[in-house]
């Protein structure tokens, strides 16, 4: 079925849309942050399960996010769009209400739902958008852009509404910008129409959310529990064995939920680990810089949120200004490689953070060097993992390079915990903090580094119809 011409002001009206969902779903990972104190006391979390008020929300965003762009995939990406913002909508209402701590996990888990049905179909719709013009590039650092801004919003936000207003506000605050989204969508962005016969994989959806779920769930509860306990390693373990069983239920099924072919594809394998990477390195980095600010140099949360604009504002130049150029020259290769290893260099620089330390001398160049290289190497990688798919599968795509980079955040993150307070011990002084977040941003500089070395050798010269896809994004 054919579908009418889209007009280049349709298209960034859309875009509009689009990166707003990018900047929600982030948003709402880092808005709860200065609100955890607050929601602690009133519902009635312990020290210990106060950290499944962010863990909810990351474990079912990125557990779904395949089964999020299959449905896109099956049932057309701007229906699957508007479902994810309802049941974000639910959720959000839901956490905001919550008495006890069962509602409050609850909620953020269907928070985290949404976000996965939103985040695959929202790149298959820039896709739909912008795929085949001088314009995708430009796009696709828009979106980019819109996720830092999320994050450091989320802090803003965060810390405004809990002081000024009461902490269910940083929940209630995504369904206004819900509703906006929703209230132009049909006259902005294009109508879908399936992309992918066949029934949905049940079972495979099953194995794989579950089976990730498991493995986020052991891996992030490790510090708390411990790595080598019977409930560590039974979670861990399960997920992998479920893992397992996803990946021959892949093999045998008519219509699996994602086609095992693909994961062949060199360009597409390179760029989904190198946005795991990236994901692992940044958000851990993004993480302990700002714990580093509060409790080791002591500014309060909104101090610690206006300390990162510059490098939120770094972010968004080089995306929206430099790097479709960059790409355009460089190709995605080199841009990669390169963005990893210059966030590996800020993140070294970074290490060397001191108790005694100050601002402009430990975080601030050290910070906007990491920024940079975070910058350079986003747009390529997302880029590249998207067009490396057939059309057809653009939904699958996007929800795996989604997934990649949620999953690389949540474990990298849980890791370099782990690490920190291993380091640190029960009772730090400032002294043993600032080793651990050093020993933090060292492994996360490892991390990054590791991403630039796969990078340089997995992406290699395409072939065929890989190479048609690579010059889309100009690699």
């Amino acid at each position: 079925m054919s579908r009418p011409p889209i007009s280049r002001a349709q298209r960034w009206l859309g875009l509009v849309l689009i990166a707003t969902a990018q900047f929600v779903v982030i948003m709402d990972t880092s808005i709860i942050g200065v609100a955890l104190p607050d929601i602690q006391r009133d519902l009635g979390f312990t020290p210990e399960s106060l950290s499944w008020v962010f863990n909810a929300y990351v474990v079912a965003f990125g557990g779904l996010l395949l089964l999020g762009g299959r449905l896109a995939d099956a049932f057309g990406a701007r229906k699957i769009f508007v479902s994810g913002w309802i049941v974000l909508i639910i959720g959000s209402l839901l956490a905001g209400a919550a008495t006890d701590v069962g509602l409050e996990i609850a909620g953020r888990a269907i928070q985290g739902a949404g976000s996965a049905l939103i985040a695959p179909a929202a790149l298959t719709l820039l896709m739909m958008l912008f795929g085949g013009t001088s314009d995708l590039p430009k796009a696709f650092a828009v979106y980019g852009a819109a996720a830092p801004i999320g994050g450091t919003a989320g802090v803003f936000l965060g810390g405004v509404l809990t002081e000024y207003a009461s902490w269910p506000w940083v929940f209630y605050v995504t369904v206004p910008i819900a509703l906006f989204v929703l209230a132009f969508t049909a006259s902005t962005l294009p109508r879908t129409f399936r992309t992918a016969a066949g029934s949905i994989d049940v079972a495979g959806a099953l194995t794989v959310t579950l089976g990730l779920a498991a493995v986020v769930y052991g891996v992030v509860n490790a510090p708390e529990v411990g790595w080598l306990t019977w409930s560590t390693l039974t979670f861990v373990g399960a997920g992998i064995v479920l893992l397992a069983i996803f990946f021959v239920i892949q093999a045998r099924s008519r219509n699996p939920l994602l086609r095992l072919g693909l994961l062949r594809a060199p360009l597409l394998a390179a760029a989904n680990s190198a946005q795991l990477l990236l994901g692992a390195a940044w958000v851990s980095m993004w993480f302990f810089l700002n714990l580093y600010l509060q409790q080791v140099l002591g500014a309060s949360a909104f101090a610690a949120g206006a300390a990162l604009l510059p490098m939120t504002g770094l972010v968004v130049l080089v995306m929206v200004a430099f790097a479709p150029r960059l790409l355009a020259r460089f190709g995605a290769r080199s841009m990669i490689v390169g963005g990893l290893l210059i966030l590996a260099g800020g993140l070294l620089w970074l290490s060397f953070v001191r108790p005694d330390g100050n601002y402009a001398a430990d975080v601030l160049p050290a910070s906007l060097l990491a920024a940079l290289g975070m910058s350079l190497a986003f747009v390529p990688s997302l880029g590249t993992a998207i067009n490396a798919a057939p059309p057809m599968e653009t939904g699958v795509a996007s929800g795996l390079v989604s997934t990649s980079y949620q999953i690389g955040s949540a474990l990298g993150l849980a890791v370099l915990t782990a690490i920190v307070y291993g380091i640190s011990g029960t009772a730090p002084t400032a002294v043993d903090l600032t080793r651990g977040y050093s020993a933090a941003f060292l492994g996360a500089a490892i991390l990054a580094l590791v991403g630039a070395i796969v990078t340089a050798i997995w992406m290699t010269k395409p072939r065929a119809r890989s190479e048609a896809s690579e010059e889309s994004v100009s690699v």
